[in-house]
């Protein structure tokens, strides 16, 4: 249980601290091209304490089609569909769009996992959507289907489909034996080389900021973003299911609001800040040791699943 709660919490922590991160991302280098160098970056490093570590990355083909699944959905064309929703939408609404992932996971998770649909889980991420909902109510109560804003909700929530199935294919490799560390590996070097192939056909110029700011947040969001989060989100996955350690993408809006408080003086407002505790109530909801599963009003307490 502590080792899952750590899990937890070292993944909300950096997944919220990224979003400083991205920033600095954004200027020069295409925002295509900035992921491609992230995830490059990121399988390097893991594919050298792979060999450090002297771990097996002997695989089946099939096996490699899975991984090869999983890294297109999380770590490539889902980075896509983002940075392309964020040219229509701001990263707010964006936030709440993905905020849905905690519905697919369960919806997902049921359809091609067959795991259990609990109604604890459902409760919670209820109120943590309805929580990002207050946190960003300024901007959800600007927003408009109209024109750019249908295009933008198209583009978050295919992304957030994808990133749920991504999530979905990791539990069920991990179900299959296939360890976190070197699917990831293999995953994201997958995902590097098809967002290369996009950006080739697109176009895109592979120029570099050689600014302090760019390169230290490249190294920032390719090994904790990516090597350290990933690693530690997937574990979770596989350890207490993709419904609950999807709340995860509730609580690291907070985190990155809490740290643009200081470094961007993010005033907070009364519905921010009820949001916030609405979260949390939803976080103790999901994680919460009773498992009651959807279709059952009374089970005794599963002592196999703790969060």
């Amino acid at each position: 249980m502590i080792r899952n709660l750590s899990l937890y919490a070292v993944t909300v922590f950096i997944w919220g601290s990224t979003w400083l991160g991205i920033k600095f991302q954004l200027g020069q280098v295409d925002p295509l091209v900035s992921v491609i160098y992230r995830f490059c970056l990121a399988s390097t490093l893991l594919f050298a304490w792979c060999r450090l570590r002297s771990l097996s990355m002997q695989f089946t083909i099939r096996d490699h089609l899975f991984i090869a699944l999983q890294g297109t959905c999380l770590f490539a064309v889902n980075y896509w569909l983002f940075y392309l929703a964020e040219v229509h939408l701001t990263s707010g609404i964006v936030a709440v769009m993905f905020s849905t992932i905690v519905f697919w996971n369960i919806l997902n998770g049921r359809l091609f996992l067959k795991t259990p649909v609990r109604v604890n889980v459902i409760g919670g991420a209820g109120l943590g959507i309805v929580g990002i909902g207050l946190v960003f109510w300024p901007e959800l109560s600007g927003f408009s289907l109209a024109d750019d804003g249908f295009r933008g909700f198209v583009l978050s929530m295919a992304a957030t489909l994808l990133a749920s199935f991504g999530n979905i294919l990791s539990a069920r490799n991990q179900r299959h034996g296939l360890p976190v560390v070197q699917t990831n590996a293999f995953g994201m070097a997958y995902g590097a080389l098809l967002m290369l192939a996009a950006a080739l056909i697109a176009g895109k110029p592979f120029s570099i900021d050689p600014s302090a700011p760019y390169i230290l947040s490249l190294l920032y969001l390719a090994l904790f973003g990516s090597v350290i989060a990933f690693g530690c989100y997937l574990t979770l996955v596989g350890k207490i299911g993709a419904d609950r350690a999807s709340y995860a993408t509730l609580l690291f809006p907070i985190i990155a609001l809490i740290i643009s408080t200081v470094f961007e003086g993010y005033q907070w407002s009364l519905p921010a800040v009820a949001g916030v505790a609405v979260i949390l109530a939803g976080n103790a909801l999901s994680l919460a040791k009773i498992d009651l599963p959807a279709n059952r009003s009374r089970l005794p307490m599963n002592t196999d699943r703790h969060p």
